[in-house]
């Protein structure tokens, strides 16, 4: 099943300057605000090589894919980044708050490399599906720089916590680093260099399936540049971070919906269509929505619509063992408002956000037509789906906090 190999990451050394100017989200999260204060925090950032600019006089052999690779070659001739001596896998802790509780948590993983396997095989499993685009910039990033920046977030199951257990054995000692990132929540790492450490985690891994938690385009890149070198033993590895899906401070958030510029939208039609999937009935507030799912059934559906000053619930009348997001998608968004797959899969009317409230209000303050509320989905249904081999609609996780890049780099050409 899981194969997990230690390797000698590349990381950034004193030389390059404090790590939490150094360090960055994944590339899909960091917006033009956030590229633009990361480089002014300095100019080694990691977001120089994983987010670079295009310019009008790109071309085949000068274009940012290839100026990547030479940021990456000059900061490890100028000492920026430093290769480490000896293989090893790394304890990873992310202290965090979770949003909208009130409580503060500690996921626990660790990282390393893992077997480029392919879904047929039964090893990796995936729980969303993917689109062209991003797979095509990662693959061009990849071919020209050949290194792996950021790690593939990997879901284990160890009910257990054998693995949990030494990865806190190894948190005892002081940390290798530790930065907290853009939203408060702390990342500290530990080096695990020791055999026996080491030979332990792989052997109590060796009898695991993964499910991809995030990361699914970086997974599916990484296949494809393995199918582009047979030759190359380090092509069919990628670099993991891996986490017990039974932790205590494993987290899934909603991905909020909001629809916006869809054309002669009518709140009353909208409500109206609704009805033949829905009950439908006013709810006072974000509050009052959140205590009702707090008592709702896991195999019933509940979702909140802020259309304008008003909040409803959509408690659907047939969920049939699907999840809320799937009702959404099929019974709210494509049959009610009449949005086809296809539009949601361009984003063309349909935007995420994260946090309940901050979603009702795009809606109240009139900057989305309708916020459609969710209610995070469990690790179980998301494993449950994933190792029965179905898929989720698009955005349908929000795992946090997100994994850093730039903790460690795995170079294939060492």
């Amino acid at each position: 099943m899981a194969q997990v190999f230690p390797f000698q990451a590349y990381r950034y050394t004193a030389e390059a300057g404090p790590l939490e100017t150094l360090v960055t989200q994944p590339y899909d999260k960091i917006s033009a605000e956030m590229r633009r204060k990361y480089l002014e925090a300095n100019p080694h950032n990691l977001v120089r090589v994983i987010l670079g600019e295009s310019t009008p006089a790109d071309h085949d052999t000068d274009n940012v894919y290839t100026r990547a690779a030479d940021y990456l070659r000059d900061w490890i001739a100028g000492g920026i980044l430093a290769r480490d001596p000896e293989p090893s896998l790394f304890a990873y802790f992310q202290e965090f708050a979770v949003p909208d509780s009130g409580e503060t948590a500690i996921r626990k993983g660790f990282i390393g490399l893992g077997a480029v396997e392919d879904y047929a095989q039964g090893v990796v499993h995936r729980h969303e599906q993917t689109l062209t685009g991003p797979k095509k910039d990662r693959l061009e990033l990849l071919r020209k720089t050949r290194a792996h920046f950021g790690q593939i977030f990997m879901l284990y199951p160890d009910p257990a916590g054998e693995i949990d257990a030494i990865l806190d054995e190894t948190a005892l000692a002081p940390p290798d680093a530790q930065v907290a990132d853009d939203y408060g929540a702390r990342h500290t790492v530990w080096r695990i260099s020791d055999l026996d450490r080491i030979a332990r985690i792989q052997a109590l891994m060796a009898d695991k399936k993964l499910l991809i938690a995030d990361g699914h385009h970086r997974y599916e890149t990484a296949v494809a540049f393995r199918d582009e070198n047979p030759g190359s033993d380090a092509a069919r590895r990628v670099m993991m971070t891996f986490v017990n899906m039974h932790s205590a401070g494993l987290k899934i958030l909603a991905g909020h919906r909001l629809v916006s510029n869809l054309p002669s939208f009518d709140k009353d039609a909208f409500l109206s269509a609704a009805a033949a999937a829905f009950d439908i009935r006013p709810v006072a507030s974000v509050a009052a929505l959140g205590e009702m799912w707090g008592r709702l059934p896991e195999d019933e559906v509940l979702i909140g619509a802020q259309i304008g000053q008003d909040l409803y619930g959509l408690k659907a009348k047939d969920a049939a063992g699907r999840l809320n997001v799937t009702v959404l998608h099929e019974s709210a968004i494509r049959d009610a408002l009449g949005i086809s797959d296809d539009a949601v899969r361009d984003q063309r009317y349909l935007g995420y956000v994260r946090g309940a409230e901050s979603a009702a209000a795009e809606a109240r303050e009139g900057r989305a037509q309708v916020a459609f509320l969710l209610k995070p989905v469990s690790v179980k249904q998301v494993a449950d789906i994933s190792f029965g081999g179905g898929v989720m609609p698009q955005k349908s996780t929000d795992f946090y906090p997100k994994l850093l890049s730039g903790l460690a780099i795995y170079r294939l050409d060492g």
